[in-house]
């Protein structure tokens, strides 16, 4: 057994631990693979997704600040957007949302309407806006939240930073006994990249926990050049802010950028096809801004043979409520 790490304080948010299930999907086909998922769309009910393994740590690391407004910015159907609305309306504090996105676009659907249910206060910016004055932004949501004799704890893009990490470090944790259980020896472990902290985390505690493990991440924006700076730099930054943690700086990981398609939380046809496909197989529903690509991602790299891992382990980071908006196109 490799030897235990220091995690930071956490405050239990996730149902854990979560399935691995096996697949049938394309079984037929490919019957020298064995595919797994690993069920972390399960982490709860509207709670759900990897934002949940996240934020932790993240709500551990705001109380003990003393912060009772959480700040945090993403796109209108954002997952963690919604999740930390919840985890904030969960613990008695507020929430302040800075949104990206087209005014006349932000009906009230999936994501959004939770959020909103959950009592968030949202601010909506063109992406031009969004992107060009993001700090900007978050610097005038703490000024507003400290007007009124308030404490701000403003959370990045994903919760992807040195204690959101910490997350699917855990995660890892929980994935070498399912590989124990399950057998699975050497696999290959999927997962989307959006903002990297589930692949830094999966990363570091995957070479900790079961070295033999190979990780992929399939970037659904920005570069894989992006990626593997990002994992290092917030692996960097883990180690440096809990310096007897004993996490280690892994191998980088395999990340991939050629399944984006048109762009960010934009859909194409092969997409919504394996959505349609895996749902009517297996009853596992992905979404169109994460999971749909990194699985098509994934089925594409087996197919044209670059990994030869017999085991694969596709991490399903949730989305289902992002869904809802892309109804027409399914």
């Amino acid at each position: 057994m490799p030897s235990p790490l220091q995690f930071p304080d956490s405050i239990p948010l996730a149902q854990c631990p979560t399935p691995l299930q096996a697949l049938r999907y394309r079984q037929k086909q490919s019957p020298n693979i064995r595919l797994w998922c690993k069920r972390d769309d399960l982490t709860g009910s509207v709670l759900s997704g990897n934002k949940v393994r996240k934020l932790e740590f993240i709500l551990a690391d705001a109380l003990r600040q003393g912060a009772d407004t959480l700040i945090t910015c993403g796109g209108l159907q954002s997952n963690h957007c919604r999740a930390t609305a919840l985890v904030a309306a969960q613990y008695g504090l507020r929430c302040r949302l800075i949104l990206r996105g087209e005014q006349n676009s932000a009906s009230s659907d999936g994501n959004l309407l939770l959020s909103e249910l959950a009592g968030a206060e949202i601010e909506i910016y063109s992406p031009l806006e969004y992107h060009a004055n993001l700090p900007q932004l978050f610097l005038r949501a703490e000024q507003v939240v400290k007007a009124r004799g308030s404490q701000p704890y403003s959370i990045p893009t994903g919760a992807s930073n040195d204690v959101g990490l910490w997350g699917y470090v855990a995660c890892a944790r929980e994935l070498a006994l399912d590989f124990e259980r399950h057998n699975i020896h050497s696999p290959l472990v999927v997962c989307a990249a959006g903002s990297g902290g589930t692949l830094a985390g999966l990363s570091a505690g995957l070479n900790h926990f079961s070295p033999g493990a190979q990780v992929l991440g399939v970037a659904v924006c920005d570069s894989a050049e992006y990626f593997a700076k990002r994992v290092k730099a917030d692996i960097q930054a883990a180690q440096a802010r809990f310096v007897d943690s004993g996490l280690s700086l892994p191998h980088p990981p395999m990340i991939v950028d050629d399944y984006i398609g048109p762009g960010y939380a934009i859909g194409y046809p092969e997409v919504f096809s394996v959505i349609r496909d895996l749902a009517r197989s297996d009853g596992l529903v992905l979404d169109p801004v994460y999971t749909g690509k990194a699985f098509y991602g994934m089925l594409e790299e087996l197919a044209q043979g670059r990994h030869q891992q017999r085991e694969i382990v596709f991490i399903h980071t949730g989305g289902v409520f992002g869904l809802f908006p892309y109804k027409n196109e399914l």
